[in-house]
């Protein structure tokens, strides 16, 4: 049995069971297992290319755990087609090409694409794996960024957020490249510049150190904040008339705000609108009615929040507890919404009576002194079921709990 077929005939396997198991000495179980097991994480974060014809060639779990997930690749891939359009999509880099997602889907937008890496062995892997992706005009290049990086029309790069010793990273000046340190070098070769960080990074301070930035994207998936994408628009091509109506000025910074696999529709906030004072609902535990809404992950990481009251019709508790409330539902609202079913201030009366049914709920604290876990505890709750309570503060300071439902 060669290598190749234990693979196909263990694929679906328990990797840790396998692993104890005798296999033929003429198999390299290590490398096999590897495979089986990349494959297995593929399948649902890499649907296309666990599919893909041949067998794709794939790296150690962490590598596999850390590439962009597909939806996140072909996000960017729309992107990069707004961005420069057709007929300016002469060549690009990848310059930290890693596993390969993300530059999958953007070098067939381009007719020279090429993928550079520092580490050996994701070069083997990308020289074997692109041609079964379609890829056949890719160039991989095994060097580090700085001494391989050429014109092109975009500069696609993921600096790694991960120390000498393996610790996570998060800041601009501690992820490899330096991102800060070569940005002007980079911006006189291209015409964009398209940079990913983890969506930890704030936002704020990375706009204070890197330049030109036009447009910043908050991607989440499902609900989770996956990935910040910084696009920084270089100086190349800037004698050019391009068509393209949707280019962005410099002096319109831009915040997109998107939910992937969801129906929340997508939020675009100009940089010049994201401080617009919010409406503030002055309701009270016993007046307010209708129907609840909490903006998602992508919008409170913008800060582009408080924009909703004007593009909703909505008004907002207060101004630090991002919940919103309105007198109808929203269709494809960029978040949650919930029908409002009973509000109660904190006195023991007030709680025993908007609890008298409730003995499990989805707790959620926002702008409010006590912690979950605590509230939960004191409020004698199990996680759950179909109600789901939000403790808060209110345009006047007071404290409230609602009790809603899903829309």
């Amino acid at each position: 049995m060669t290598s190749e077929e234990f693979i196909s005939v263990h694929r679906l396997d328990d990797v840790r069971k396998l692993a104890l198991k005798k296999s033929p000495e003429v198999v390299d179980v290590a490398w096999c297992l590897q495979q089986i097991e990349g494959w297995q994480l593929a399948r649902k974060k890499l649907p296309r290319w666990a599919e893909a014809d041949g067998t794709l060639w794939f790296p150690p779990r962490l590598s596999v755990e850390q590439c962009s997930s597909e939806a996140t690749a072909h996000y960017k891939q729309q992107l990069v087609k707004r961005l420069i359009p057709d007929g300016f999509r002469s060549s690009m880099m990848d310059l930290t090409g890693g596993f390969g997602i993300d530059f999958s889907y953007i070098a067939p937008l381009f007719s020279k694409a090429t993928y550079v890496e520092c580490q050996a062995h994701l070069c083997d892997i990308a020289k074997h794996n692109f041609p079964l992706l379609g890829l056949s005009h890719a160039e991989v290049v095994h060097s580090d960024c700085i001494s391989a990086e050429k014109d092109a029309d975009l500069i696609f790069m993921d600096p790694a957020r991960r120390d000498a010793v393996g610790r996570k990273t998060v800041a601009i000046q501690d992820c490899t490249p330096n991102v800060e340190e070569m940005q002007e070098h980079l911006l006189s070769r291209v015409r964009y510049l398209i940079i990913k960080f983890s969506p930890m990074l704030d936002i704020a301070q990375a706009l204070r150190v890197l330049h030109r930035v036009v447009e910043v994207h908050v991607v989440s998936v499902k609900g989770e904040c996956k990935e910040l994408l910084l696009v920084m628009k270089g100086y190349k091509g800037e004698e050019e008339s391009q068509p393209c109506e949707e280019s962005t000025a410099l002096s319109s910074l831009q915040y997109h705000c998107v939910n992937l696999e969801t129906e929340d529709a997508p939020l675009v906030c100009p940089a010049s609108e994201r401080n617009t004072a919010p409406v503030i609902a002055e309701v009270s535990s016993a007046t307010m009615q209708g129907y609840l809404f909490e903006p998602n992950t992508s919008i409170l990481k913008a800060g582009c929040q408080d924009t909703l009251c004007q593009l909703y019709g909505i008004r907002k508790l207060h101004p630090c507890s991002n919940l919103f409330i309105g007198d109808h539902p929203l269709d494809a609202f960029p978040g949650r919404q919930f029908v409002i079913v009973s509000v109660s201030d904190f006195n023991k009366k007030g709680l025993k009576t908007l609890l008298q049914d409730v003995k499990q709920a989805n707790l959620t604290t926002r702008n409010f002194p006590t912690a979950v876990a605590d509230l939960r505890k004191k409020l004698k709750l199990q996680e759950g079921g179909e109600y789901y309570l939000f403790a808060t503060t209110l345009h006047d300071g007071s404290h409230a709990l609602v009790k809603a439902r899903r829309e």
